[in-house]
């Protein structure tokens, strides 16, 4: 049984009469007990039906969605697999180009056979550089002897050959070798010897004739004049005539000398060019002299103090306060000593040589027979 329900507004009110209530005792009929359950079970149904198929709705929608997220993960699986696969592909090639694994054993083992040969050349050279330093320190300190001996023969620098020696002496102390012992004692001879010697002053002598050199330039002859003092000369002169006559004896007097000790040598006066030529010989001796002084020539620095000497004797009178001044120096500075007896380093530098040949010899047979051991195979 069905019943057809119409809409709301298509419904016309119709006026029903209210029925009695019916009476409790008295029962309804069976047919519309039955007619009242089936609708309600068709409203039942009709729900039951609306829910489920929201229900398939939302699963529908749900379904989709996945998908949806299925597909797209799907595209990113894809793009990670070629990308994978193209890695793969330059790793194949690269792998291709590989050289096989037989070969790569036996550069592996070249490589450990280079570096144990090169541990083993390291550890050599180690060896033979250590000795080398030593040697060169040793070399150097020969090198400073044999200049400490130059400069004594050459300069007699007294002071130069002390710090010469004293340096070859700080380098076989720092060797710290037993053997060095009859080296060192030479060289502390010559260091006695060397501070037992007076350093003459070369500078100081050199700049005391340099200055002699200024004054001798400025030497002049004393030369007699006559000196008016007013009064007339044996009576040849009077008032009128008095300023002629002292004007002639002025002018004569110049070349007129009145010499009261005529038992001794008569020297003539020095004027113009004369004077020049005495200046400059006396000059060029008291140069010669500083040279003399500077390289410690001591026979020639006495010949050239003497030249000057006499030079100055011979040419310039001695009354002049000058004259005299330069004298008594040129006396007093050819006493300086400029030359001095040098000690010889021939045997401290015959010592330290003797000292090297002894070290070398020991030094050289071990390296030889190290280099002899040495395996010369490829084997690590």
């Amino acid at each position: 049984m069905s019943e057809t329900v119409l809409p709301k507004d298509d419904v016309e009110p119709v006026l029903v009469k209210p029925e009695p209530l019916p009476d409790p005792a008295q029962k309804e009929p069976p047919s519309r007990r039955g007619g009242n359950g089936l609708a309600i079970l068709a409203l039942l149904l009709g729900a039951a039906g609306v829910a489920v198929g929201g229900w398939s709705v939302w699963q529908l929608r749900a379904i989709q969605s996945g998908h949806q997220q299925q597909s797209g993960q799907l595209e990113d699986v894809a793009s990670q697999t070629r990308s994978l696969q193209q890695s793969e592909q330059q790793l194949a090639a690269r792998l291709a180009q590989l050289p096989p694994a037989q070969e790569l054993e036996d550069r592996r083992r070249l490589v450990t056979q280079l570096q144990g040969d090169q541990q083993r050349l390291s550890q050599r050279v180690e060896t033979v550089l250590g000795a080398s330093r030593k040697d060169w320190r040793l070399a150097e300190a020969e090198h400073l002897l044999r200049l400490a001996s130059l400069r004594l023969s050459a300069l007699q620098d007294i002071n130069s050959a002390q710090a010469l020696v004293q340096g070859a002496d700080e380098i076989l102390r720092e060797q710290d070798d037993p053997g060095a012992f009859g080296a060192r004692e030479q060289l502390a001879k010559s260091l006695a010897a060397l501070h037992s010697v007076d350093q003459p002053d070369r500078t100081g002598l050199f700049l005391q004739l340099a200055a002699l050199r200024d004054q001798a330039t400025q030497l002049n002859a004393l030369a007699p004049e006559y000196k008016d003092k007013g009064e007339s000369l044996f009576g040849l002169t009077d008032g009128t005539e008095d300023s002629y006559w002292a004007t002639w004896w002025q002018k004569i007097s110049q070349y007129i000398r009145i010499d009261f000790h005529a038992d001794k040598n008569i020297r003539p006066l020095l004027a113009g060019q004369s004077l020049t030529q005495v200046r400059l010989a006396l000059s060029l001796a008291l140069e010669q002299a500083q040279w003399a002084a500077l390289n410690g020539e001591s026979e020639v620095y006495a010949k050239a103090m003497t030249e000057a000497r006499s030079v100055l004797d011979a040419n310039f009178n001695q009354d002049n306060p000058q004259s005299k001044m330069l004298g008594e120096r040129l006396d007093e500075l050819a006493k300086m000593p400029v030359s001095v007896v040098t000690p010889d380093l021939t045997p401290s530098l015959s010592a330290v040589q003797a000292y090297l040949e002894q070290r070398h010899k020991p030094v050289g047979g071990a390296l030889d027979k190290q280099a002899d051991g040495a395996p010369s195979g490829s084997q690590p």
